[in-house]
């Protein structure tokens, strides 16, 4: 069983999206995505919502529940009942951002309600990690009420903010505060992409201080949502690209299903190291 082929799946279950992720590795090294998307929840019942993609991403990579050695959860998703273990948040994006980016030793998850900066070592090991506070300025929910408010798509958000001229500061302290600001900007005609420029300004400022008070250097590898908003990717790059930070910030195109790649990933490790102590086995899902 140590170096026999393993197919295992991750389920990260986050406050406004549920992750899936069905992994192929040997034991030698290589490891293979078979299958894996995200669906927001968009206040569905959990339970639901997560089974159903967890079957989906199953028939998708042509397997049943049957086949896998393991089904592992993160994030909120310890009370699935499918599950065979459940692994925390700040290890399974290690993982899984190691997984994407060989070269990261950091990853920064921005969630839809906190963010949180996690530096690791080459084995995915946590080394250190900084959370932000409950204030919900740097969030991805905080984001989607600012362009619910300006009218756009979270989809166009990037775009327009690539086409600001004169960007606005807001407030990177209070979400309150930071909606006044922008409910301020409108009324003085401020265009919308200077409004979002500025918003991403502020959250990837945050987003550094949070990486440099984890002693985070080299390459940083974005998870969650927001690593496809290329607005707020820009936006870290130039704030990145300050001499002292001494950061590469990066994202992957498979960079939202980061912790549940990293549980799927974790489970695999478990299953081949019980079977080299020579342990019980987990009992796969049925």
């Amino acid at each position: 069983m140590t170096g026999a082929p393993l197919v295992t799946a991750g389920i990260d279950v986050g406050s406004a999206a549920v992750k899936v992720a069905i992994v192929w590795s040997d034991g030698a090294g290589a490891e293979r995505l078979l299958a894996g998307a995200s669906e927001r929840l968009r206040r569905r019942d959990v339970l639901a919502v997560a089974e159903g993609l967890f079957d989906e991403q199953l028939r998708a990579a042509g397997l049943s529940r049957g086949d896998l050695a393991y089904a592992a959860t993160t994030g909120e998703g310890e009370a699935l009942p499918f599950r065979t273990g459940h692994f925390y948040g700040m290890t399974t994006h290690a993982r899984g951002g190691l997984f994407l980016e060989p070269e990261a030793r950091a990853v920064i998850d921005i969630g839809a309600l906190h963010t949180r900066a996690v530096r690791m070592d080459e084995n995915a090991r946590v080394a250190s990690y900084r959370m932000t506070s409950q204030c919900a300025s740097g969030s991805g929910q905080f984001l989607e009420n600012i362009a619910r408010y300006l009218g756009v798509t979270l989809e166009e958000i990037g775009s327009l903010s690539q086409q600001a001229d004169k960007p606005e500061s807001c407030s990177s302290i209070c979400a309150v505060l930071a909606e006044t600001d922008v409910i301020n900007m409108v009324s003085r005609g401020i265009a919308i992409p200077n409004i979002l420029k500025g918003i991403h300004q502020s959250m990837a400022g945050r987003y550094l201080k949070l990486l440099v008070a984890a002693g985070v250097r080299g390459v940083v590898l974005v998870t969650g949502g927001l690593a496809a908003d290329t607005g707020m990717m820009a936006a870290m790059g130039e704030a990145a690209a300050d001499p002292k930070a001494a950061l590469q910030v990066r994202s992957h195109p498979q960079s939202i299903l980061a912790g549940a790649l990293g549980a799927a990933l974790w489970g695999a490790f478990r299953v081949r190291r019980l079977a080299a102590r020579g342990l019980p086995l987990p009992v796969t899902v049925a």
